[in-house]
């Protein structure tokens, strides 16, 4: 197959404009949410001059990765015990030197889902002070709480979403995500997109939009409630071996702490090695998590995985 156009077949733009309820001018087929992620930074740091990002603390480790890559400095704003974000807290850290406020929801790595009010002051917060919001909302479809809002619905000509297959469809190596620019900015972040990438997969798109057109909506509700099984049985798992919990109200991640263990790579390895269990170490989160271990519950085998987790701690 030879080079399709560079913001991605038109069949597929149309495809996800139809979903989220814009323009097909204004998406824009990346190589997966990372790109499309990266795009958005690098078009707000152009467009308003700003050097620096906020992000919340815990934080997804790219996006600081991104910030340094890009030149430019994050600022982090704490969240509640939760992973719930106060827009307050925003506002006092949002200056004429914020670029864009970049958030994550359901969120990596605390599972906190925001809710439509919310992103509506996030993005009053980013014009405010002439910035951009950026919503990555690559764990849409699994929302257990009800309250996702995606930024696509907002009445701003500041805001960014991003998206990608990866998750939902469990299709991490095609590489296919897509961005949703505000008009003014597009023609720059084409030309990013150009320059770095060209054009994405013109055979995974293809794969891609097929899935689109031909995945039932039971898909989706099957997968949120197999993951919502695994989240409940190892949140009661850790609480009975006295570890602490934070539940998430989104995504596949489960953010815990035990009592005497860090949250560092040393406690990763010797989990790994005790009873081959693995988890992300906390500290690269942020300043907020230096106790806490991040695990996935992509595996199907989350009942053995509790098993060995009460025989360690229990």
């Amino acid at each position: 197959m030879q080079y399709g156009a560079s913001e991605g077949i038109p069949a597929l733009r149309e495809a996800v404009a139809a979903r989220r309820r814009v323009d097909p001018e204004a998406v824009l087929i990346t190589n997966g949410a990372a790109e499309a992620n990266y795009l958005a930074m690098a078009a707000s740091l152009e467009a308003t001059g700003g050097e620096s990002f906020l992000t919340t603390d815990p934080v997804y480790p790219y996006y600081p990765a991104r910030a340094r890559l890009l030149g430019a400095r994050t600022t982090p704003v704490e969240v509640g015990p939760e992973g719930d974000l106060d827009p307050h807290a925003v506002r006092e850290r949002a200056t004429s030197d914020t670029a864009a406020i970049v958030v994550n929801t359901p969120n990596n790595p605390t599972g906190a889902v925001y809710d439509a009010a919310t992103m509506a002051e996030l993005a009053e917060i980013a014009e405010d002070v002439g910035a951009y919001l950026i919503s990555d909302e690559v764990y849409h479809h699994f929302d257990y709480s009800g309250r996702f809002r995606s930024a696509s619905t907002l009445a701003s000509e500041r805001v960014f979403t991003t998206q990608a297959m990866s998750k939902s469809m469990a299709i991490t190596g095609f590489r296919v995500g897509y961005l949703i620019a505000p008009e003014a900015i597009r023609s720059a972040v084409r030309r990013y997109h150009l320059l770095i990438n060209v054009t994405s997969s013109r055979p995974a798109q293809t794969a891609v939009l097929h899935a689109l057109e031909n995945t039932e909506p039971s898909y989706y509700r099957d997968r949120r409630r197999i993951m919502q099984t695994r989240i409940e049985t190892f949140v009661e798992a850790v609480h009975d071996v006295g570890g602490e919990v934070v539940v998430p109200d989104g995504g596949f991640y489960v953010m815990a702490r035990f009592p005497g263990h860090s949250g560092t790579l040393a406690t990763v390895e010797r989990l790994i090695e005790a009873c081959g269990i693995v988890a992300m170490p906390g500290n690269p989160f942020g300043t907020s998590t230096n106790e806490w271990l991040r695990f996935s519950l992509l595996t199907h085998r989350v009942d053995e995985a509790v098993t060995r987790l009460r025989a360690y701690f229990g």
